[in-house]
């Protein structure tokens, strides 16, 4: 697939990503890439993302080294949402710990977690 069939313009530049597992077909997050990130994915075969919190290219899994090894990707119908079936190396995908970033669920009222950690985000991600 050319960049030029992901329509990058309608996000300023990003599209959103669903990253899911190859396997289980389990949503691990939602992230946004740019045209870099969409390259260096694709020479790669690993996730690279735009961070709008670092403002620039993220290699998923660069502190953690829970890197995602993308198996699939998929297009939707208006060119403007990529999903990425990928297999979870250190099997988990969220920064918190979690197998996926969507380990809450809202019930009487409140948010529950629902899944068990992973690894530990103190342990993983130490500043020096």
């Amino acid at each position: 697939m050319a960049s030029e069939n992901i329509d990058f313009k309608k996000g300023n530049g990003l599209v959103p990503v669903i990253a899911q597992d190859f396997d289980s077909r389990d949503v691990l997050m939602v992230a946004y890439m740019n045209e870099e990130a969409w390259e260096k994915t694709k020479q790669t075969g690993k996730a690279h993302y735009y961070s709008r919190s670092r403002k620039g290219l993220w290699f998923k899994g660069e502190e953690s080294g829970h890197f995602q090894e993308v198996k699939s990707v998929l297009i939707d119908c208006d060119n403007d949402t990529i999903l990425l079936q990928v297999h979870q190396v250190g099997g988990a995908a969220c920064h918190e710990g979690y197998r996926s970033c969507f380990y809450r669920q809202h019930a009487d009222d409140d948010w529950k977690i629902i899944a068990e950690r992973v690894f530990d985000p103190k342990e993983v991600y130490k500043k020096s």
